[in-house]
């Protein structure tokens, strides 16, 4: 029986752990467009990494994982070069792997609600609701996040009911004023200037964003989970973008 591309990808990423040669196979070998910067394009950079692998080598576990028409989006527990939380996001053309995106982060200990970056609910639901969650995300993270209008931000959450994930913000709406009024004190602004991309399935949504943090050019990937028309949680991984003249293949990070 043939794969879904779902586990295709989730298969491709597992198979760092466990050495599935048979993976391989799910990328196209004549087109396999890279926008991890510090990775070189097409299955060679694929097969560099693989073959730069530290002593113990890697490790991955898929944590959460949707379809989205040709894309796939998964969320991941690494050891890749150090212990890290990730986001890859898959095209496929004719059931073959044609593109990949990612953000990594280093694993922080749990925020001051106890909650880590990838704890909470899996299980996909709503799936007939998918079209109007991606577009409340959508609506939320350009109202609030990209144009800064916090007159409408009540207006996306069910009061104060917000399980937050990020390892620096506390749960709730409270939660998240009390961690931009630190970051205000210490002079660090956190901008997102333009949403590329937005996928979802049923209750979860990603958004995949450009801006800056800390005056440093950053992707910023947030995905949420919508309840009732209302954001109910979130996780997130931002990753700083690496200077052009490091980059080892020439497709940006977007």
């Amino acid at each position: 029986m043939e794969l879904s591309n779902k586990d295709k990808a989730v298969a491709l990423i597992e198979s760092l752990e466990n050495g599935d040669k048979k993976t391989v196979g799910y990328i196209n070998p004549t087109k396999y467009i890279q926008h991890n910067l510090a990775v070189g394009d097409g299955l060679e950079g694929f097969g560099a990494v693989l073959a730069n692998a530290p002593a113990g080598g890697f490790k991955a576990k898929v944590i959460r994982s949707f379809a989205d028409g040709d894309f796939v989006v998964l969320h991941t527990i690494y050891d890749f070069f150090g212990p890290k939380i990730g986001f890859d996001v898959f095209r496929f053309e004719n059931g073959l792997i044609v593109e990949h995106w990612d953000n990594l982060i280093e694993i922080k200990p749990a925020n001051p609600s106890g909650h880590t970056q990838t704890d909470g609910p899996t299980t996909i639901l709503d799936s007939d609701k998918t079209n109007s969650n991606k577009t409340i995300v959508k609506n939320f993270v350009s109202d609030i996040l990209v144009n800064g209008d916090m007159a409408k931000l009540t207006n996306y959450f069910d009061g104060d009911n917000y399980i937050q994930h990020n390892p620096a913000i506390g749960d709730g709406l409270s939660g998240l004023g009390a961690a931009l009024e630190a970051m205000a004190k210490q002079g660090v602004t956190m901008e997102y200037d333009k949403i590329h991309k937005v996928l979802g399935s049923g209750n979860f949504v990603l958004t995949m964003s450009e801006g800056k943090f800390a005056g440093q050019p950053t992707s910023y990937y947030d995905l949420f989970r919508v309840e009732n028309g209302k954001i109910a949680e979130h996780w997130d991984v931002m990753e700083t973008i690496i200077p052009k003249a490091d980059w080892k293949n020439d497709n940006g990070k977007f």
